[in-house]
């Protein structure tokens, strides 16, 4: 192995460290840490493996702007169970109803427990007193529906150093800059069980052997698959740069049940040199909801309801239409449909039929004090990689919301749009299948937020990761420490290091520029059985001829080298994926040119991928498989509910 030089760290490769627990978590963003505070608080040994720094790591490490779902809050005027079987019914079906239903009935809790451990929730100061969208009893603060109030706006840059302190206080063992790259399984009578993981010391090359009784995969979903510029690599995401889909590939590699890996967006959050910092330019989603719109002659955009009224009043866009029960905006819906459409601009084509002129601007100054300081300053400012990027440098340089525009780049707006070939698993994409549980196809292996299919946003991590690690603390309270096979681990370690042994070889970035190469020509828009083999056969030739000649020169860049590893068979399972689906499907996102016929009636299901010994195993669920969400939920969650009203009532 070549000598590491120039490097601040201890040389600790060839190494072992042994670490046991009950639990074992998997990733330490918004899931890992409520996974890991669930099972603590029922007295359990934890361990959470992290690759960054917990404290600020993962998606949710710089900040969020708002809650989705916090159905059970006490001015909400919905129900979990209208919102969870919304967002499966907007979704066609392909959605998570279980994970949905839990982050609905449970996302408001897990915001009391960010509360209690120091994050802020509410305006405490009373700087939007009397605001349309505050209720002045209890400081909440709510987005998008102004009438039913089950969006929150929250201080989301306040909640990660809040868990991290909650960890220490529990006695959590958090092993940050360890990067878990592989899950370790025993068989046993012809059944997997699930007993732990290898991981890497990021800065040192350490080996670490995790023995587990249960383990709770809560890592990212898969990132710079069709997009990656090696120039730009700290700009190639929304997400951190570090969130690549590991958990996904070591799943697949384990043997793991995925679904829905065939569905695929247009990658207009990845920058990659393709777009602006996000939340950077003037919009009205999202973070920018409801921002009011102008063209390049500065005549007001109209906003529409649900029937296409237009809408006088800044106030009238946060409120269902006459006859609507209520609306959902945010990041979670792909395509709305109309029953749950919210107050909108008209359509592009529309606007510029009716002679509205390029570019569109959003100009905060015609909006009311409270909505334009509570746009630009908590939403825009708490929302992921906004807080210095684009709220403190605009502010520096000269922006003023009350006089000043910013240019809309996105949404239909521009020249320069994302091509077909330009995907991103974005938009409720897919993951790991799980049961009622959130339990894995393998015994004593559970998954939280992107780790599952169809995940959506922070409320939803949170809730999932809960709940994951409480069910997963069950069980291992049912089961004893199994000793991991000795050859699993030799076998990862020599896959690790072996990038450390090559001279002169190739940089981890050409890798990962090739593999989205291969993705953009083989996986794009539109699909069919020669391209998407040929793609397949092309990764299979890296795996042979590339691989064996990465090079690396320390652990930093042995780290990046194995996420682009992971990125490689990550894109290998999703061309399997859409192999095994010969349809096409608009809820999908899939379009294949020799299947395609449209959401045909026996093709409306879920089809399953796992490997199994080398070999893609195909399986099918049906749409709706868990059953009524409440009803399913209630069986299995009663001592949970009791608790949750005893502790927390109508606070």
């Amino acid at each position: 192995m070549k000598n590491i030089y120039d490097w601040p760290y201890e040389n600790e490769f060839g190494l072992r460290e042994t670490v046991e627990s009950d639990l074992l978590v998997l990733g330490g963003g918004l899931a890992g840490c409520f996974a890991a505070i669930a099972a603590a608080r029922r007295g359990q040994r934890v361990v959470l493996v992290e690759k960054g720094a917990t404290e600020r790591s993962g998606s949710a490490g710089s900040g969020f702007d708002h809650w989705e779902s916090a159905c059970t809050n006490p001015c909400s005027g919905v129900t979990p169970k209208e919102i969870a079987e919304a967002y499966v019914e907007e979704q066609d079906g392909y959605s998570n109803g279980i994970a949905h239903y839990i982050e609905c009935r449970e996302g408001y809790d897990r915001l009391l427990d960010l509360e209690d451990f120091g994050g802020k929730i509410r305006d405490t100061e009373g700087e939007f007193k009397g605001a349309e969208f505050r209720d002045d009893k209890t400081g909440l603060m709510f987005a998008y529906d102004y009438k039913n109030r089950f969006t929150l706006r929250v201080w989301g840059s306040t909640f990660k150093p809040a868990l991290y302190r909650e960890l220490r206080r529990l006695g959590v063992k958090v092993c940050d800059r360890v990067e878990a790259t592989a899950l370790l399984t025993r068989e046993t009578d012809g059944k997997k069980r699930g007993v732990g993981a290898v991981g890497m010391n990021v800065r040192t090359g350490k080996l670490m052997i995790f023995k587990a009784k249960a383990t709770v995969l809560a890592m990212s979903r898969p990132a710079r698959v069709w997009l990656f510029n090696p120039d730009l690599v700290g700009l190639c995401e929304f997400r951190p740069m570090q969130s690549v889909g590991s958990g996904h590939a070591m799943g697949w590699r384990a043997g793991i049940e995925f679904t829905m890996m065939e569905k695929s967006v247009r990658g207009e959050f990845s920058a990659s040199g393709r777009s602006f910092p996000p939340y950077g330019t003037g919009n009205n989603h999202n973070t920018w909801y409801a921002a009011t719109m102008v063209d390049a002659r500065g005549v007001e955009i109209p906003y529409v309801d649900r029937d296409g009224r237009e809408l006088k009043t800044v106030s009238e866009r946060y409120y269902p239409a006459p006859g609507q029960k209520f609306f959902l905006k945010g990041g979670v819906i792909d395509e709305a449909k109309y029953e749950y459409r919210g107050p909108e601009t008209l359509p592009f084509d529309e606007l510029i039929r009716r002679g509205y002129k390029l570019p569109f601007y959003a100009d905060l100054s015609r909006m009311p004090d409270a909505e334009r300081r509570v746009i630009w300053g908590v939403m825009v400012g708490e929302e992921g990689k906004t807080k210095i990027p684009i709220l403190q440098n605009y502010t520096e340089r000269g922006f003023d919301p009350t006089k000043h525009m910013l240019q809309s780049y996105g949404t239909g707006w521009q020249s320069a749009a994302f091509l077909g070939q330009e995907r991103q698993l974005f938009g409720a994409p897919g993951g790991i299948m799980n049961d009622w549980n959130l339990k894995t196809n393998i015994d004593g292996i559970y998954a939280a937020g992107d780790q599952l299919y169809a995940s959506d946003c922070c409320g939803y991590a949170c809730a999932t990761g809960y709940y994951a690690g409480r069910k997963a603390a069950e069980w291992a309270g049912t089961v004893e420490l199994t000793e991991p096979n000795p050859s699993d681990i030799d076998a990862e370690e020599k896959r690790l290091y072996a990038p450390m042994a090559a001279e002169d070889g190739m940089d981890w970035r050409e890798l990962n520029m090739a593999i989205s190469k291969c993705m953009q020509n083989y996986c794009g828009e539109v699909k069919c059985e020669e391209l998407l083999r040929e793609g397949l056969d092309l990764l299979e030739s890296y795996e042979r001829e590339a691989v064996p000649k990465l090079s690396c020169r320390n652990p930093h860049e042995l780290m990046r080298t194995h996420e682009v590893l992971d990125i490689l068979e990550v894109s290998k399972l999703i061309l399997n994926a859409c192999l095994l689906r010969q349809s096409s499907s608009k809820p999908l996102c899939f379009e294949r040119s020799d299947y395609p016929e449209m959401d045909p009636e026996q093709d409306r299901k879920f089809i399953t991928i796992r490997q199994e010994h080398g070999a893609v195993v195909r399986g099918e669920i049906p749409q709706g498989y868990f059953g009524d969400l409440e009803t399913e939920y209630l069986k299995r969650n009663g001592d949970y509910v009791a608790a949750r009203n005893e502790k927390y009532g109508d606070r």
